[in-house]
Parts: C-alpha cells; sequence; structure tokens
C-alpha cells in the first residue's frame, strides 16, 4: 500500500507545479509559499479536526528544523519552476538522494584514518561514482537545455534538492518520533506562512486579480495531500525494504513533470536532456540503495 500512496503523492505534486507555473506569471515565489501555507493550515486543521488527532506536540524543534529547511527547499524549487521548464525544475529538485549520497561520501572521507583500517568507509567507491554519474546527468541536462539567463534559476534549482535532502531526513525522524502525519504536515504549512510573509515583506504584494488568483487555491490543497500522501507511504514502510520501494517511486514525479511539460506547456527538450534525466534518476535509485545496504536504519529521503 506504501508504493500506491507514494506515486499518488508524486502524481500531488507534479500538477501542484503546473498550477506554481501557471502562477508564477502573477506571483513572486515568496507569495506563493505564503498562500501555499496559508491554505495548508486550514486544510491540516479542519483534517486534524474530522480525524480527531491533537495539533500539540512534545517536539517543537524538531518541527521547527524541519520547516526551516523545508521552506528553504520549497521557495527555491517554485522559483525554479518559475524560470525552467517545468521537467528540469522537478528533476533539479530530485536530486536530494544525490545530494545525501554526497555528504555522507564527504563525512566518510573526512573521518577516515589511513591508520585505522575499521576507518576505511563502506560502499564508498560505489557511492562516489553514483555522485558522479548524477551530477553528470544534471550537465547533460541543463548544457543543451538552459539558456544563459536561466543558469541562476537552474543554480537555485539545485539548491532545492540540496535542501530537501535534510528536510526528508528530519520527516522521517518526526515519524519514527511518533508524530502522525497530519500533525507534521501542519506545522510544515505554519513554517511556510511565516516564511512566505517575511519574504512578501521584501517583495512585495501582488494585486489578487482573477482569474489568476484561483491557480492559488489548488496549490495550497495539491500541496498538502501530496505532503500527507508522502509522509503516510514512508510511515506505512515498516521495514528496509518497503522503504526503499517508497524512496525510489518519488522519481514517477519526474515522468509526470515530464508529460506536464510537453502536453501543457509545449516544452521541446532535446534528447540528450531527457538521458541526463534519466542518468539522474538512476543515480537517485543506486544512491537510496546502496544507502540502505551501508545503514540499514537509516532515513532515506522522499519528496
Amino acid at each position: 500500500m506504501q508504493a500506491l500512496w507514494m506515486l499518488v503523492a508524486a502524481f500531488f505534486f507534479a500538477s501542484m507545479g503546473v498550477c506554481v507555473k501557471i502562477a508564477s506569471s502573477d506571483f513572486s515565489s515568496a507569495e506563493l509559499v505564503f498562500y501555499r501555507g496559508v491554505l495548508g493550515i486550514f486544510f491540516m486543521w479542519a483534517l486534524a479536526r474530522y480525524s480527531g488527532i491533537s495539533l500539540r506536540t512534545r517536539y517543537p524543534m524538531m518541527h521547527a528544523w524541519r520547516s526551516l529547511v523545508g521552506v528553504t527547499s520549497l521557495g527555491a524549487w517554485f522559483y525554479a519552476i518559475a524560470h525552467l521548464p517545468l521537467a528540469t525544475a522537478m528533476t533539479l529538485n530530485y536530486m536530494s538522494s544525490v545530494w545525501v549520497a554526497a555528504f555522507l561520501v564527504g563525512g566518510a572521507l573526512m573521518a577516515w584514518r589511513p591508520t585505522d583500517p575499521s576507518s576505511r568507509p563502506l560502499l564508498q567507491g560505489p557511492l562516489v561514482l553514483t555522485v558522479l554519474a548524477g551530477f553528470a546527468g544534471v550537465v547533460m541536462m541543463l548544457r543543451p537545455s538552459i539558456e544563459g539567463d536561466q543558469m541562476f534559476a537552474a543554480l537555485v534549482g539545485l539548491l532545492s534538492g540540496m535542501s530537501a535532502a535534510f528536510a526528508y531526513m528530519q520527516v522521517m525522524a518526526l515519524s519514527r518520533a511518533g508524530e502522525p502525519e497530519t500533525r507534521t504536515v501542519f506545522y510544515f504549512a505554519v513554517g511556510s506562512a511565516l516564511a512566505g510573509a517575511l519574504g512578501m515583506g521584501v517583495t512585495g504584494v501582488s494585486p489578487l486579480h482573477w482569474p489568476s488568483a484561483l491557480w492559488l487555491l489548488p496549490i495550497g490543497v495539491l500541496a498538502s495531500l501530496g505532503q500527507l500522501c508522502m509522509t503516510r507511504a514512508y510511515a506505512s514502510a515498516r521495514n528496509q525494504r518497503g522503504t526503499l520501494l517508497v524512496a525510489n517511486l518519488q522519481y514517477s514525479g519526474i515522468v509526470f513533470a515530464g508529460l506536464y511539460s510537453v502536453w501543457l506547456f509545449g516544452d521541446q527538450l532535446p534528447l540528450i536532456a531527457w538521458a541526463g534525466m534519466a542518468l539522474i534518476v538512476a543515480s537517485g535509485v543506486a544512491a537510496t540503495v546502496l544507502r540502505g545496504k551501508a545503514a540499514p536504519n537509516a532515513p532515506a529521503e522522499e519528496h
């Protein structure tokens, strides 16, 4: 059942990306983060009330850290969606698995002592190859499909994937601490609203023009549904095999985004760009599997 939850979550996130891209022509990324958070607060509050789940938490600092890194990833992702083809922005955000592998390799190399054979990091070679393959996929995807003025947006998209890696590990920590997914998503919505409001204080507030403002509603609803299904998928994964399955199925979101990108926005990406996306997906899957072998109890990330 956890596989179905993740597939549904990936579809919701890709669909939210469509709404973000359309709404970004009238609203800044800070505004989209704010409205996504406000709508998510009301949606998750109603769901918690209906389900009889208390929103009181014993782990406020864990939620605060999850919100901080999660909102950083969300804002960067929204900015990338606004300035890049949807499939490209989605793929860069899904680099989180490769970023986690890069962090593990870097940490292992820093801890390695040549005089102590026991400190030699396990599976270091395959993880290094995985990281290199992932970033080679980024080069393949960006070079033929990104114009010069879009390179900054591409870097922001990479940042969204890097910060998402930290956010996803914190989601797993909260789940293992016994926090219900409704409460976790609610506090992330609160963090999004607060961060978006601060951003709007700098960028300003756009007038709510109809019908463009109507796209704000599905952004909040689809984001909340995606977060809820994603968290439920990981909470339903009771063993390492289930967790790895869920983590790898997250990449179905790239397929959904690719279809949207071509059908709705008419994006024409060259073959080498699609090959780069495939290489990123393959390296992300490999990184997830290798991390699971190296540390069976380590949390895997989701989207």
